[in-house]
This record gives C-alpha cells, structure tokens and sequence, in this order.
C-alpha cells in the first residue's frame, strides 16, 4: 500500500496500543472510584450513621475525582499534552468557587452540621428571630416548622449566628445558647 492510506494505516498501528492502554487506564479508575463508592456504603450500613447525604455526597465525590483523575492520565497516555489542560481546570474551579461561595459556604456548614451536630432533627431552636422544631437537616438548609409555617435556613447561618436551643416547648427557661 502507498500514499495516504498506507500512512494512515501505519500510524494507526502505532497508535492502537497507546488507545488500548488509555483504556484500561481509565477504566481502572473508574473500577477503582466505584470500589470506594461501594466500600463507603458498605461502611454507612455497617456503622447506622444519622448523615447519609454526607456519605452520598463524598461517594459521589470520590468517585467523579477518580474518573477525572483517570480522564487526564488516559490522555496523558495518549500523547496529549495535559498541563494546559490541568491549568485550565484549577483557574475553572478558581472561577466557580468565587461564584457559588455561598452556596459551597452552605454546603460546608451542612457537613459540618451533620459531622458534628450541635442541633439534631426535634430539636426545638431559636436562630435570627425564627424559632421551631427542626424537621429536616439537608446539605444546603435546616427547615424549621412553627405553627405550619416552614422555615429553611441556610447551614451557614447556623454557624455564624448563636442559637438557642430548646428541650421541649414549654421550658424556655432550660435554654442553652450554641455559638460559633
């Protein structure tokens, strides 16, 4: 074979193996990801802890970096020069995260809310002039419910306003105060 056909077959032949290798590189992270995905589960059902959205959200984390990981080796087999690549990413998440630094301020606070709980769901609670019993804790927001009213609000209020909490209804006076 000459010409063009005969060259594009030769440098196929030279780039298959590096593909199959790409391949297998990626798809051990993957395996590897969804290995640690599981073993958290695995974990999480073992242990009974009350914060399965924050082991949902770190295996779903875990996961996504090993396959991001795995993206940019795999073309780093390939040949593709990937700093600039690399770059990109960090000044990507630079630019997100002075976006959503609310909501990641939020979000924070929920896991730390969940790690470490100063206030747990029936508790009754006074923050920032709303008061009620906690009915949900979630990554973004407590909703508090008042005389069917529903208030949500952000973790991250939680942690930078003091909050008054209440064993019970009725005794106001046991109240203790948790701040920051």
């Amino acid at each position: 074979m000459g010409g063009f056909t005969g060259q594009l077959l030769e440098q196929g032949v030279e780039f298959f193996p590096r593909l199959v290798i790409a391949f297998v590189v990626l798809f051990a992270f993957w395996l590897v990801g969804t290995a640690c995905e599981k073993a958290l589960e695995r974990f999480y059902t073992s242990v009974h802890l009350e914060a399965k959205e924050l082991i949902y959200l770190i295996q779903k984390a875990l996961k996504l970096t090993f396959i991001a990981i795995g993206v940019v080796s795999a073309l780093g087999t390939l040949g593709i020069n990937v700093s600039a690549l690399i770059a990109g990413l960090g000044l990507t998440g630079f630019a997100l995260g002075f976006a959503l630094k609310d909501a990641l301020s939020n979000l924070l606070a929920g896991i730390l809310i969940l790690i470490y709980r100063p206030v747990r769901v029936k508790d009754y609670i006074a923050v920032m002039g709303f008061q009620g019993r906690i009915v949900q804790i979630d990554l973004r927001y407590t909703v508090l419910e008042e005389n069917g009213k529903r208030f949500l609000i952000p973790n991250s209020m939680l942690f930078t306003n003091p909050i008054t909490v209440v064993t019970s209804e009725d005794s106001v006076s046991s109240a203790k105060v948790v701040s920051k």
